[in-house]
């Protein structure tokens, strides 16, 4: 029997698996997802003071659409011999999608390094956890100021005195100028110091030196900058972007038998961008690449990966939060009209479970426009 393999659980890897499920439909098709974990971790939902609710069990989405799920970490891709190696276990595949996402940049060098926090994964946001739970007029070093960092920022505002380090002159400088008067006036409301123009050159037990000298009180440092994709994809291409991604082309396929999806994905979302390493692209992407493994094996028609339109979503934790729509990141709605948005965004990214027949119709969902106004909770929600 024809066999597609999925390498990833996130949510490139599980709409991957859900996508290739519905181009099977009743045909004879072996549909294997090779992931260590037992739960899709919605990561971003990590900055927030419960990441437990960020976890989604993958049981309960794959065994209702018969895929199987192999817990185990993949090491090597022979794309020569059509097969990859999982903990030691060889597992042949006739297509395969890699969908292995990306990880946080971890700093080269930097003296006490190992006391650093993240929340780039679930682990990493328990630790964070229960670092400061329970602790009063805590300090905490959220290092990066670009999309995680400042939702980690005006979050851990809520439960302790942050300072906020960027390399950048700007805070949100990778979100450019149109939400910069928001960001800032949101940090100002919070109280969330900045040190821009700087970052974190040693973490020492409860303090924090900066490249300016200062040496600052820290009970926890947030480490929050750059994210790149996984190393699986050099045993895919020579050729890889500047996050490590692979170059695809639109029906999202690098190789004869192999495609990619997520944030491992150097995909076209437009005639003059790329797609960005987010759930926004993450979720179309596996449907489209998982589809299209399993069509290129049925003899059925492919599918091209159209994105809708890009937006922005970002929590900016007491003082609610902003929406963006485009490139240029025209701001829609702030404040609370844009905390409406965000919550009610991280509410639709939790994929349906249990039920295979709403699993598969929104795995044929494969361009979603978030819809503006009226406010969330007037609107139908779309599936996936």
């Amino acid at each position: 029997m024809a066999h597609v393999v999925i390498i990833g659980g996130g949510f490139a890897g599980v709409w991957s698996a859900a996508g290739a499920a519905l181009a099977r439909g009743d045909a004879e098709l072996r549909i294997t997802l090779v992931a260590p974990n037992d739960h899709l971790v919605l990561r971003p939902r990590l900055y927030e003071p419960e990441p437990e609710s960020a976890a989604v069990e993958l049981a309960r989405f794959l065994g209702p659409i018969g895929v199987e799920h192999v817990r185990a970490s993949v090491s090597t891709i022979d794309t020569a011999r059509r097969m990859v190696v999982a903990d030691g276990r060889e597992i042949g595949y006739d297509r395969l999608v890699l969908a292995a996402g990306s990880g946080l940049v971890r700093p080269g060098g930097l003296p006490g390094a190992e006391r650093l926090f993240d929340i780039d994964t679930l682990d990493g946001a328990r630790r964070l956890t229960e670092r400061l739970r329970g602790r009063e007029d805590s300090s905490v070093v959220v290092v990066g100021a670009g999309f995680v960092g400042l939702e980690a920022a005006t979050a851990l505002a809520a439960r302790a005195r942050v300072l906020l380090v960027d390399r950048s002159r700007t805070a949100g400088s990778p979100l450019g100028p149109g939400p910069r008067e928001e960001i800032e006036s949101a940090l100002d409301e919070l109280g969330v110091e900045r040190r821009l123009g700087t970052t974190v050159t040693e973490v020492g037990d409860g303090y924090a030196v900066l490249s300016d000298g200062a040496r600052v009180e820290a009970d926890a440092v947030v480490w929050c900058v750059g994210m790149r994709a996984s190393e699986l994809t050099r045993q895919i291409s020579d050729t890889l972007d500047h996050l490590g991604r692979v170059p695809v082309d639109r029906r999202l396929r690098a190789l004869p038998e192999v495609f990619v999806a997520g944030d491992a994905a150097a995909a076209a979302a437009d005639a003059e961008h790329q797609v960005t390493q987010s759930c926004q692209h993450a979720i179309p992407l596996g449907r489209v690449a998982g589809y299209n493994a399993a069509a290129d094996l049925l003899g059925k028609e492919p599918r091209d990966f159209v994105p809708g339109p890009y937006v922005t979503c970002l929590d900016l934790g007491g003082a609610g939060g902003l929406f963006t729509r485009g490139w240029d990141r025209a701001v829609l709605a702030s404040g609370a009209d844009g905390a409406a948005v965000k919550k009610w965004i991280n509410e639709v990214i939790h994929p349906p479970v249990d039920d295979a027949s709403e699993i598969l119709a929104a795995a044929d969902q494969i361009r979603v426009e978030i819809p503006f106004f009226p406010l969330p909770e007037e609107r139908p929600t779309p599936a996936g």
